[in-house]
């Protein structure tokens, strides 16, 4: 398998970046399965987390406070 990875790879190197965007567009949605289970979880998690942001034990920051952040890094 790794002789094809290898191939592949290098057949990859010399494809324009367009082509290598696409290329990594449908491997990651040949990726992309649904998982029940993990769409469970984070439902799960983004119901904890709203209940505590209702209840006001998470500290929050304003919108323009967040975006300054990362417009100075």
């Amino acid at each position: 398998m790794a002789k094809t990875v290898d191939k592949l790879a290098a057949e990859i190197h010399d494809l324009p970046d367009v082509e290598k965007l696409q290329l990594v567009d449908t491997i990651l949605a040949d990726m992309d399965r649904l998982d029940p289970e993990i769409d469970r979880v984070w439902a799960e998690e983004a119901r904890k987390r709203w209940a505590a942001y209702k209840a006001g034990q998470i500290p929050t920051a304003p919108y323009e406070t967040v975006m300054a952040k990362y417009r100075r890094s």
